[in-house]
This record gives C-alpha cells, structure tokens and sequence, in this order.
C-alpha cells in the first residue's frame, strides 16, 4: 500500500482508507461530496471522505490508526485525521440511503485504482443523493454537484432508475430535477 503524503491524491487516498477497512473486515462505502469529487474528475472539492459503514468508532480506529490516522471527534462521532492531509474521514452510520430507498452496499460500485479498490456509491446513486438534498433543502450547491456528475458520468448513470427513483420520492417535478435534466439536455421525467 502506498504511504499516505501530502501529495495523495483524494482517490488514492480514499482507496487505500477502503482497502485498509476492507483488509479488516470492514465494510464502508464512499459517498457525498468526496464521490461527487470522484464522479467530477475533482471539479468539486470536498473536504471530507465520508464512507457510511456499521463499524464502531474502536473498530475504525484499529483500521486507520496503522496508516496515520487518529481519531478527533468526540466518542459520538467517527472523525479521522490525519497529520499530513488536509481531508479527514467521517463515518455516518448505515444504511447506505437515497431519500427513503435503503440501498444495500452490495449494489455499490467497486472502482478499480492504483492503489487498490475503492467501494463507493454509483454515479446514479451519487445524482440520487445531491439531488434529494437540493430538492429537500433548496441547497443549490447539492445541485450544482449533481449537475457536475450527471454531465461527467452521462454514460454511466442509469437514467430509468433514476427517473423511477424520482417518482418514488415524489421530486420528479422538482425545480431541481428540472434544471439537472435541463444541464444535461434530456427531457424531464
């Protein structure tokens, strides 16, 4: 595994923190602004890696602590940073979740790095999830970030279930969804 620097790029990073869970028998996948990033070849800069996962904050630390990190939240929280990165890791607690659709970590994608694999939220997944907070909390920047992965992973998303997706929520008149389908030149649902 390479060592952690200044210079680790967030996907490397966010790889070797997936391995380095997974070699302990941890399942934490990556989503919110750290796989908008992903998804946007960086056009969007999170500062966090938040990787949604059942493990306890003693378990985590077991993981992450070998690689540098130490925890700084207080107990309640499951916060990691680390001395030579400016991002730190949160752990929100599972269910991996898309407004009210619970999605099993199994239906995440594995991406393929130098560094190893990265277990992180789909694209479609990724748009389900600004979206749903543009259109919940009238968050234009969850929908600029939206925007930025539908338009650098077009090929990737799955529009139907996107679409089902929008009904099931009841947004798909969404002024957000709206101006997302708009951005990327298809028809709104």
């Amino acid at each position: 595994m390479p060592p952690i620097t200044v210079d680790t790029p967030l996907v490397e990073l966010a790889a070797i923190v997936s391995e380095a869970l997974h070699g302990a028998g941890i399942v934490a996948t990556l989503s919110g602004g750290s796989a908008v990033s992903v998804y946007s070849d960086n056009r969007y800069r999170s500062a966090d890696l938040d990787f949604v996962t059942t493990a306890l904050r003693d378990e985590l630390a077991a993981a992450l602590e070998p690689l540098g990190f130490a925890a700084t939240g207080s107990p309640r929280l499951s916060v990691f940073t680390h001395p030579d990165m400016e991002w730190y890791l949160e752990f929100p607690p599972a269910p991996l979740a898309f407004g009210g659709r619970y999605v099993d970590v199994s239906e995440s994608a594995l991406l393929a790095t130098p560094a190893g694999d990265l277990r992180i939220i789909t694209p479609t997944q990724c748009v389900m999830d600004r979206l749903i907070a543009a259109a919940s909390w009238n968050d234009p920047q969850a929908l600029e970030q939206a925007v930025l992965v539908a338009t650098h992973q077009a090929d990737s998303i799955d529009w139907q279930e996107l679409e089902q997706w929008l009904r099931e929520e009841g947004i798909a008149g969404d002024r957000s969804v709206i101006e997302l389908y708009r951005a990327v030149g298809r028809a709104s649902p």
